[in-house]
């Protein structure tokens, strides 16, 4: 086996493959994955802006971490790749396992009882919205 085919595929191939965007990622936040989660999927496919809006207003405590990796994504774009914040939209976002601390509470009868202590990594894609082409606007028009 050649010591190319050893490599792993970068990061930003598996995520946007030759589209333009950009990304980023927080890791070791300390919060449940599925209370980021039920953020993370409000603001999934939005505008940039929207869901800026909508993470600074979202009482869930998990907006603040998820609001800072999609300000972090959109300044990647601006500055990487020259997009325009106002042609971006959420394209991928999604939240996965980190470690989880295990610690232990004294329970009756010299027993003990485990506490999970759970962390996250979230990952929030960024790409300008796609211009729908004239061609196909009008043969969608021609067929209805």
């Amino acid at each position: 086996m050649s010591e190319k085919d050893k490599t792993r595929p970068s990061r930003r191939a598996a995520l946007l493959g030759e589209r333009p965007g950009s990304y980023a990622i927080a890791r070791q936040v300390r919060m449940s994955p599925t209370k980021v989660r039920r953020v993370v999927d409000l603001v999934r496919g939005m505008d940039v802006a929207d869901a800026l809006n909508t993470l600074q207003f979202a009482p869930q405590a998990a907006s603040e971490p998820v609001y800072k990796v999609l300000a972090s994504a959109v300044a990647n774009a601006e500055t990487t790749d020259g997009l325009k914040r106002d042609d971006l939209f959420v394209s991928q976002a999604f939240v996965d396992e980190g470690m989880t601390m295990r610690r232990i509470r004294a329970r009756a009868k010299g027993s003990a009882s485990r506490i999970l202590k759970r962390a996250s990594h979230i990952t929030v894609v960024v790409e300008p919205r796609p211009a729908l082409s004239v061609n196909s606007k009008n043969s969608s028009e021609k067929g209805a």
